[in-house]
């Protein structure tokens, strides 16, 4: 796995509205490039600690890009860019300040079981969906 070229979406795996996220994700990425891992995962720890990469805050999204992480609504609008149809547009909110965009997105993270519930075990993905979900590095 080249760890320069890959895109990989980090989401809360036991979240049904970051569930539902993903698949639109998939079903807006028509490049098919990228990948999936839930937070909770095996493949999550290590690949975080190969990138040493450490945040505070493994209830957000992270996206990884490229050589770079992002997270909170900047890690939304970069994966955006990577969709198509209406879901491209969104990606244009970048222009107004991250402090504005996180605001708003840690409102409804924070409350994201409670308007959205959560599931006991993480997403298993369908057959036609095991090639983009990572298991091991």
């Amino acid at each position: 796995m080249n760890l320069d070229k890959i895109k990989i979406v980090f989401f809360d795996g036991v979240c049904n509205l970051c569930n539902s996220s993903v698949d639109l994700i998939i079903r807006k990425n028509e490049k098919e490039n990228l990948y999936f891992a839930s937070l909770q995962s095996d493949f999550a720890k290590v690949f975080f600690e190969k990138m040493n990469f450490k945040s505070e805050d493994l209830k957000s999204i992270i996206f990884y890009s490229e050589g770079n992480f992002y997270n909170n609504s900047t890690a939304v609008l970069k994966i955006c860019k990577e969709l198509s149809g209406i879901c491209f547009f969104f990606s244009f909110f970048e222009f107004l300040p991250e402090g504005l965009r996180d605001f708003f997105y840690k409102v409804i993270a924070k409350r994201r079981y409670k308007f959205f519930g959560k599931q006991e075990t993480c997403r298993i993905p369908t057959k036609s969906e095991k090639s983009r979900f990572l298991k091991q590095l």
